[in-house]
């Protein structure tokens, strides 16, 4: 046991590290980490704000240490199979898409009524929707308008639209306090059909994937072993040099600057800590 972050990151016997605090202290510990010689796995968000995150990815690029984000939906398989039947063109082109992502937190003593923190919604439930729509169609969407419902200085619930050169439109849900008590999912509408997916950030739930087209309708399960568990065997991999880094800073900078823009057009700061 160290009696300090300062001890741990001191102790010759550690090579890596997880940064699993509030998303205000994120970059600040990362750094530090990367200062003492370890490799990093930085829990989502990244940071709390673009500029943290460039901050974070300017000083990993003068460093040879691995620094990851832990945004770990991204490495299931689900989100290559979603990729495959999107490029099959088994719903046609797609057009549009919502994701959404709501569960409740009541307002009290969690980190995520804190501003002074990095709490919010959209840094925490939000960060999924957003991710998830980035991952399939493109890291640096427009955002074209967004509305906050607030508590303070929180975003309980916010919603916002996005624009994909592509020419697709997205729309995100997210809440930690609304109506929408519980919900979770990805909808996905072609001009030639559909596809719903259930459990979309946490496949080891049971997902399913469903598609309806020209050749009917048809559903799909996806693999059951822990997000987590791939996400860990990645970090260790890519410390071990044998495969490269997927979640990168400078993917966590793009993700970062849409949700400063999402804050922005929905007439709130993004987080400043």
């Amino acid at each position: 046991m160290h009696e300090s972050y300062e001890a741990l990151l001191a102790d010759p016997d550690i090579d890596a590290v997880y940064v699993p605090l509030p998303a205000a202290l994120h970059a600040e510990w990362t750094i530090a980490a990367l200062q003492a010689g370890k490799h990093v796995l930085c829990e989502k968000p990244f940071t709390s704000n673009a500029d943290a995150a460039q901050m974070v990815a300017d000083e990993t690029a003068a460093s040879d240490r691995v620094v990851m984000e832990a945004y770990h939906s991204h490495f299931h398989p689900l989100y290559g199979r979603l990729r495959d039947i999107i490029a099959s063109a088994e719903i046609g082109t797609v057009r549009s898409a919502r994701a959404v992502f709501c569960i409740p937190i009541p307002p009290g003593g969690d980190i995520r009524w804190n501003p002074e923190l990095g709490g919010g919604g959209l840094l925490d439930v939000g960060y999924y929707p957003v991710r998830a729509l980035t991952e399939l169609f493109g890291i640096a969407p427009e955002v074209a308008d967004a509305r906050a419902w607030r508590r303070g200085d929180i975003d309980r619930r916010i919603e916002a639209s996005l624009h994909w050169n592509g020419g697709v439109t997205g729309q995100i849900v997210s809440s930690i306090w609304s109506r929408s008590l519980i919900s979770m999912g990805l909808t996905m509408l072609g001009d030639g059909g559909t596809m719903r997916v259930s459990f979309p950030y946490h496949p080891q739930m049971g997902t399913r994937i469903t598609v309806k087209g020209a050749q009917g309708r048809r559903s799909e399960r996806t693999e059951r072993r822990s997000t987590y568990s791939y996400q860990l065997e990645s970090f260790r991999d890519a410390v071990r040099g044998t495969v490269a880094v997927e979640t990168t800073p400078a993917a966590a900078v793009h993700q970062m600057r849409t949700l400063d823009e999402i804050y922005t057009a929905a007439g709130m700061s993004p987080r400043n800590h």
